[in-house]
């Protein structure tokens, strides 16, 4: 699996639990974040600071501070016409710099990332986050980049939710609709497409979820093919249900037009970046079966967990790894397509984190070597008989864990001889 997309994910599991925390207000949140990445050792960063705007005196006043350095004055504050790197956060979101601030540089911060969170504040000079997170390293590399850009959305995602839970009990009704029109947009379980069999389920851990999956079929006159596509937003409840059915349309469209893989899934990548400026990246994979005569499938991986190729012939298990990042996470990068053939009696097990992140009593997790072990044993089954077995064995596993979060599987088997 690519590195790089490992460290993304890394990094958002560490400040996933933001989301879902208790906090007595933003600053506590952000507090816990800042402690979270400064302690966290993989990252390399030794300090990080909080950064709250003052709209009346225009200008970012410190609020919290934490790491391996001299501390900064108490109540210090830089103005926004002396630092012009704030204005910029609203296009950038992170930015990296070396330190020109007399006062800072005297802490012994010399290399520094500026990364805007929370609310847009509009004001006469220009628009501003509310917030604006620092952090300093020895060494500004591109994958502390990658890191900043995640943990900002993380943090975004987590205001919101912070801001938003007084309203919870108001927006019940709403959330039993959204349930309602999520399940009547997700396709039915079964479908064949000639000697392919194919069967996905997805269920969400609450009301609404950000898993998805759907079947698309080529347009009529054109080459027959059939698309597969499963996403997972990063987000929870309704603004991942939100980005959900936004990738549903999308894919949707895209296809209708005859849209190429690679441009579809980076055109996909672009949409979701300058739509959703909070809770921006979903992991996705998009397949499409052909009807060549080695049965050829072509797949885009954008940081979604590796789906399984499993040929009985040999016994083995093939993982159709990452071919790109999180969709929203960069504007400008490329996904790639690759692609694999199907054997008779070959399956394709396509999941999202819900099932190997399912955890038992012990905090163990489900993990890949389980559903290799499921495929293996059911291979002569259904595609039905495989992933209802595959959830089978996770919800019997997981069935004394607090911690839940949406499931969705799809299995693709071609026929045997």
């Amino acid at each position: 699996m690519d590195p790089n997309t490992f460290n993304q994910r890394d990094a958002y599991k560490l400040v996933e639990g933001l989301a879902t925390g208790q906090f007595k207000n933003e600053i506590s949140l952000l507090e816990s974040l800042i402690k979270d990445v400064v302690d966290h050792g993989n990252f390399n960063i030794v300090g990080g600071r909080i950064w709250e705007l003052d709209a009346e005196e225009e200008l970012y006043r410190l609020r919290y501070q934490h790491g391996n350095l001299k501390k900064i004055p108490e109540g210090y504050f830089v103005p926004i016409k002396k630092q012009p790197i704030f204005k910029k956060l609203k296009a950038q979101r992170t930015i990296l710099n070396v330190e020109t601030d007399k006062v800072l540089l005297d802490t012994g911060i010399e290399f520094f990332s500026i990364t805007g969170v929370g609310e847009l504040v509009k004001l006469p000079s220009g628009t501003y986050f509310k917030y604006a997170i620092g952090f300093n390293a020895p060494e500004i590399l591109q994958s502390f980049y990658e890191t900043l850009a995640i943990i900002s959305s993380v943090a975004s995602i987590a205001l919101i939710n912070l801001s938003t839970n007084a309203e919870k009990l108001k927006i019940n009704k709403d959330l039993e609709r959204a349930s309602e029109i999520q399940r009547n947009l997700l396709p039915e379980h079964k479908l064949e497409f000639h000697d392919y069999k194919i069967f996905g389920v997805c269920i969400p851990d609450s009301k609404v979820g950000g898993d998805y999956f759907d079947y698309l079929k080529s347009p009529v006159g054109q080459e027959e093919r059939l698309g597969i596509v499963v996403c997972d937003a990063a987000s929870k409840g309704l603004p991942a249900a939100i980005q959900a059915l936004f990738v549903s349309g999308a894919i949707r469209m895209g296809v209708g037009f005859s849209t190429r893989i690679s441009n579809l899934i980076n055109r996909l990548n672009t949409l979701i970046y300058d739509t959703f400026p909070s809770e921006r990246f979903v992991t996705l994979f998009f397949c499409e079966l052909t009807l060549s005569s080695n049965r050829l499938v072509l797949y885009s991986n954008a940081g979604h967990c590796p789906p399984m190729h499993y040929c009985p012939e040999s016994d083995s298990i093939k993982y159709l790894d990452a071919t790109g990042g999180l969709l929203g996470l960069m504007q400008n990068q490329k996904i790639e397509v690759e692609n694999t053939t199907m054997c008779p009696g070959d399956i394709i097990l396509i999941y999202t984190d819900g099932i190997t992140e399912a955890r038992n009593s012990k905090n163990e997790f489900f993990g890949e070597k389980r559903i290799a072990e499921v495929i293996k044993k059911h291979h002569k089954e259904s595609s039905k008989t495989i992933a209802y077995s595959l959830l089978e064995e996770v919800q019997n596993f997981s069935a004394n864990s607090q911690i839940n979060d949406d499931k969705t599987i799809v299995v693709i088997k071609r026929d045997p001889k």
